[in-house]
């Protein structure tokens, strides 16, 4: 956790997030960026391998068939919320930003794919701000789980599609 990004006050039984938090981090994935987008673009099949997705809808779709707007039902650290997401294709990824929740102020999160050989390094950046406050335990505690699904989930999903 960016600790610029995310501010900690103390509270009764302890500490409260009350700014948004940044997380990154890189994964390095035995698949081509195109497999990999692939994957990412699959929403609907995000509850197969995200314990954090409940359900997907695709709201619309670009010329190419890609997502362009979902809407899903998430639960993370037993707080569940419907958001509605806007996406953005990039020549290196897929980026993210939050149009409605209830739970939530904003969410940006953008993947970015480098080729590297036969491997590809997947960097994934997450800014996300709660409309109320949260004990810092259950931030970080949610934060890690999302982190540890969208890249070590990913890679799995991805090796997985990739041996069909």
């Amino acid at each position: 956790m960016d600790a610029r990004e995310c501010a900690f006050r103390p509270a009764d039984g302890g500490l409260i997030a009350d700014m948004a938090i940044t997380e990154s981090r890189e994964i390095v994935i035995e698949a081509t960026p195109e497999e990999i987008l692939a994957v990412l673009y699959d929403l609907e099949t995000l509850p197969d391998w995200s314990s954090a997705h409940e359900r997907v809808e695709i709201l619309e779709r670009d010329e190419q068939g890609r997502p362009k707007r979902s809407r899903q039902v998430v639960k993370i650290v037993g707080i569940s919320d419907e958001q509605i997401l806007d996406y953005k294709v990039h020549d290196d990824g897929v980026s993210w930003t939050l149009v409605t929740a209830s739970q939530q102020k904003a969410q940006d999160g953008r993947y970015t794919l480098t080729p590297d050989g036969d491997r590809t390094r997947v960097r994934l950046e997450l800014t996300v701000e709660t409309t109320v406050p949260l004990p810092g335990f259950l931030v970080r505690k949610g934060a890690q789980g999302l982190m540890d699904t969208a890249t070590k989930g990913l890679r799995k999903r991805v090796l997985a599609v990739r041996s069909r």
